[in-house]
């Protein structure tokens, strides 16, 4: 035998991708858990969507709507939007696969952000194109950048607004430039992922443009304001010719059953959508002040969690001395930000914990004398 597996093989550009690592989950020395480190709501999900979910117990053998009608019509219902440009898929993370799946191939090139989603790569080099990054401006999308990187082999252009794992945005203004600037047969994909936490006014999710383009994409989710990330739910508003392309390389069955009720009731419980935003609002702040305090470099953050900027000092012995303590955030290594740390915002008792814990731990990484400058 040899050392060269002789099985069937892979395309190249499969082995060149490194699998997405989500956030942790156990803290096996500690009690409890506080789980900070893959963006969920911190109330769960709408008590109306754990009902839903519950009440198909009985009913699990029954093959799904295969066009997700319930989901779709409670989405349009409830943004006003036409239903036939509406397409549901299993998290949008499989829209963005999808998309890349059904308008690239080998030879074409994908354009994302410096330090935006991980997907947008893998999705691309999973079919043989190019993912090609962009340098950001003070970790931010650079409108300038993008468009001087578009090429005749640019195909696609991801957009997380709010980014993750940044949360920073760019304004309206600034996504029709980029929109402007680009020919008509590429695709700019707008992922609000995070949209329902925007506070600022100059902010547009992507609706208006779709309406008015034929090559724009918005893709959201169901997993972050609506705590339904265990059921994978996610949807797409896309003019009529994509949502069609999207429905005809989709899976027939690609949105459960459970996830299509759940769904349907979690968009629809205004009451609990308005009490997690305003609780993100006021704890996103709080947080943000008082990493500050400690000479902790934070971004202004749109989306539901921060990200911690430590400078020149590593934190993961940081994050490890929190992780004995069972609170787990985010390292963002693989997101080109070694020296930072993302955390997500949980309850009022989790963020304090969090912080209390940070502050006694911070001497692990910096020097008391050095906390008074970092990040300046």
């Amino acid at each position: 035998m040899t050392g060269k597996n002789s099985g069937p093989q892979p395309k190249d550009s499969i082995m060149t991708i490194s699998a997405y690592v989500g956030g942790e989950h156990k803290a096996p020395s500690a009690n409890r858990v506080i789980k900070l480190s893959s963006n969920e709501g911190p109330f769960g999900p709408s008590p109306k969507a754990s009902a839903a979910f519950a009440a198909l117990a009985d009913k699990l053998h029954i093959y799904p709507d295969g066009g997700a009608h319930q989901v779709r019509e409670a989405i349009a219902e409830t943004q006003n939007l036409p239903i036939e440009q509406i397409v549901c898929s299993a998290g949008s993370d499989e829209l963005i696969a999808l998309l890349v799946l059904a308008y690239a191939g080998p030879g074409d090139e994908i354009l994302h952000t410096e330090h935006g989603f991980l997907m947008y790569a893998i999705s691309a080099k999973a079919v043989g194109a190019t993912p090609v990054s962009v340098p950001e401006t003070n970790r931010t999308a650079d409108v300038d950048a993008l468009l001087a990187a578009v090429t005749p082999a640019t195909r696609m252009v991801f957009i997380a607004n709010p980014n993750n794992p940044t949360g920073t945005y760019l304004p309206a203004s600034e996504v029709r430039r980029l929109h402007a600037g680009l020919p008509s047969d590429v695709m700019l994909v707008l992922d609000g992922a995070y949209a329902e936490y925007m506070t600022a006014d100059d902010y547009e999710d992507g609706v208006a443009l779709v309406r008015e383009a034929e090559n724009v994409v918005m893709i959201r989710t169901f997993s972050k304001i609506h705590g339904l990330g265990g059921i994978r739910l996610g949807w797409a508003f896309a003019p009529l010719a994509i949502a069609d392309v999207l429905n005809r390389v989709r899976g027939p069955f690609n949105v459960n059953v459970a996830a299509q009720a759940a769904g349907a009731a979690a968009i629809r419980d205004v009451d609990f959508i308005a009490k997690s935003v305003a609780h993100n609002t006021e704890w996103r702040q709080w947080t943000t002040d008082q990493l500050r305090a400690l000479g902790i470099r934070v971004d202004d953050s749109f989306g539901n969690f921060v990200l911690a900027d430590f400078g020149d000092h590593d934190p993961e012995p940081l994050r490890l001395a929190l992780k004995e303590e069972g609170i787990l955030i985010r390292q963002v290594g693989g997101y080109g930000l070694p020296h930072c740390m993302r955390i997500t915002i949980g309850t009022a008792e989790d963020m304090r914990e969090t912080v209390d814990a940070i502050k006694r731990h911070l001497p692990v990484i910096i020097p008391q004398a050095d906390t008074r400058v970092m990040g300046g």
